[in-house]
């Protein structure tokens, strides 16, 4: 099972789109096992886009994540990294594939609803940076073997 964190961006919660967003994972089959909403610092906005420093669109993007609430989750089950990114669909909301979170509400390239980790390390990063000890639960779902076939003792 992979845990991975997802931002819905300050523009998905001024539009009014959490729920639905929120709904694309649950309806996946993909446990929420943490969930805030909540203003991002500007220290955790700056350390969580860090690695974009040097890029031009850094002050604007740090500046745009703290501009407004946002929503995180974390989000687990098998595969969870790829299946939200194939959920949330190209990074521009003007060449995202229809049926996509962003080809579905999404037209800007710079307002792009929402965040997920692209790999198992980014994730446990991004975790610890929005969420504290204690804040991720681990807890049994009842329908666990009605989304993944359990057979063999393992999720497939």
């Amino acid at each position: 099972m992979e845990t991975t964190l997802i931002i819905v961006k300050p523009d998905a919660v001024q539009r009014g789109l959490v729920g639905r967003i929120v709904c694309r994972f649950e309806e996946k089959g993909l446990q929420l096992v943490g969930m805030k909403f909540m203003q991002i610092p500007m220290a955790t906005a700056e350390r969580h886009y860090a690695p974009h420093k040097e890029k031009p669109f850094y002050p604007g993007l740090v500046s745009f994540m703290t501009a407004s609430p946002v929503v995180v989750m974390a989000l687990r089950g098998v595969g969870a990294i790829g299946i939200c990114r194939n959920l949330m669909g190209a990074t521009f909301g003007s060449k995202a594939a229809a049926g996509t979170i962003r080809g579905d509400f999404g037209v800007s390239n710079a307002f792009n609803l929402i965040h997920g980790s692209d790999s198992p390390e980014a994730a446990a990063k991004e975790l610890g940076l929005f969420f504290r000890q204690g804040e991720i639960v681990d807890w049994t779902r009842m329908g666990e073997g009605w989304i993944y076939d359990l057979s063999s003792g393992t999720p497939e």
